[in-house]
């Protein structure tokens, strides 16, 4: 019998086209079905020698005590690689959901469906879609063996998840493990710094947004994005030149960018505040304080921020007109390393207190920026819960 781990989105899917099977989770505590009759079992009843496959949800740490059990471990990538149609998988650090969005954007008219990290498992797309566009996490590469892209799109990759890999080599090597496994007629667009990485495919690198778009013949002027977005939107633009040997900057342009990364709002009074609480990792976050660099920034910084390094974050705003709030469970970390920059800062500790002492600083000529460096589920249910309580929080008279 094939064995689930985890009872998230993605198993929870899978579970419903494979029925019957087994589903293992820390939640359950006694053993009971679902409504198609699968088994949900307490980890503690797994046997590797009653199951035939074991698929993790894609979070599900390799620590875990199932994962070390498992023998027949697999990702859901495997799982449907044999039936999986023409792909593009995207991943990287940051960027990863806006370019996928992107280019579904660009590709919808011709069967382009995204999936994946992105929201939507595999076991709910169309096997018959003209292409899979796939936004795929360190987490489910870790897992993967087996399934490889058509076309893999690589964004820049920096310090994230080191709690869950163990260091960023672990880290960097899932992310960049497909390219061993790919074949001729296949294509890889990644950084220049990995150009070295041995693969059959054909490599496209890039050192940055203009070299991209000069190899791939783009014309700057005709896009309307600037970074940290003009990144995802020249990438998209790639994938379409490959398959169609076209660019649709019309059509690209018309896309709008995602709630919660970079989302710029007004209060009542014409100020300025920033929502951008996707930035759950210093890459992001760096990205948005060069995007407003000539301005007095006011600045969210905290959560957990998954072991990673906060030094280059702030090595960057020892030049930058920045007041910092601390906030979640690294408040005296942030603190602390802004003491040692001589930067103003203020251990806030909860958001509503960091917005609210926020106000009595914030003009029309400062920046209210939400962009933490870290995750939520310190005190969160979810990014999006954050960034929906800091609106909330803003526009409170």
């Amino acid at each position: 019998m094939i064995s689930l781990f985890g009872h998230g989105t993605t198993t929870k899917a899978l579970a419903k086209k494979i029925a019957p099977c087994q589903i293992f989770d820390d939640h359950f505590s006694t053993c009971s079905k679902d409504e198609q009759g699968n088994l949900l079992l307490p980890p503690s009843h797994f046997d590797a020698n009653k199951s035939s496959l074991e698929i993790p949800s894609p979070g599900f740490p390799p620590h875990h005590q199932l994962i070390t059990k498992a023998q027949n471990l697999i990702s859901e990538y495997d799982y449907f690689c044999d039936i999986m149609p023409t792909s593009v998988w995207i991943t990287g650090t940051n960027g990863k959901t806006t370019t996928t969005q992107m280019l579904q954007h660009l590709l919808h008219f011709c069967g382009g469906i995204a999936g994946g990290n992105i929201g939507e498992p595999l076991a709910n797309l169309d096997t018959q879609a003209t292409f899979w566009l796939l936004e795929t996490s360190s987490f489910t590469l870790h897992y993967t063996q087996k399934a490889v892209p058509n076309i893999f799109v690589i964004l820049p990759i920096k310090e994230d998840h080191l709690s869950w890999h163990g260091d960023f080599v672990a880290y960097e090597s899932a992310k960049l493990s497909p390219l061993s496994r790919m074949n001729e007629g296949s294509v890889v667009i990644l950084p220049e710094i990995y150009s070295t990485y041995q693969t059959k495919a054909y490599k496209i690198t890039y050192k940055n947004e203009q070299d991209l778009a000069q190899k791939m013949h783009i014309d700057l002027l005709h896009v309307n994005f600037s970074r940290p977005f003009l990144l995802d939107a020249l990438l998209a633009l790639s994938v379409q030149k490959i398959l169609y040997d076209t660019f649709d900057y019309q059509l690209l342009n018309s896309f709008q960018t995602d709630a919660y990364k970079l989302e710029e709002f007004y209060d009542s009074v014409g100020r300025l505040w920033v929502d951008d609480t996707k930035a759950t990792n210093v890459d992001a976050t760096l990205e948005a304080l060069k995007r407003y660099e000539d301005r007095e920034i006011l600045l969210i910084l905290g959560g957990d921020d998954k072991g990673v390094s906060l030094d280059p974050l702030f090595v960057a705003m020892q030049g930058l007109h920045v007041k910092i709030f601390a906030i979640g469970s690294n408040t005296q970390k942030i603190v602390d390393l802004a003491q040692k920059i001589s930067k103003e800062v203020h251990a806030c500790f909860e958001l509503s207190q960091a917005v609210t002492l926020m106000k009595t600083m914030h003009t029309r000529n400062t920046i209210a920026l939400l962009s933490p460096a870290a995750a939520s589920l310190d005190q969160f249910s979810s990014y999006k819960e954050r960034g929906d309580s800091f609106k909330a929080f803003a526009k409170v008279h």
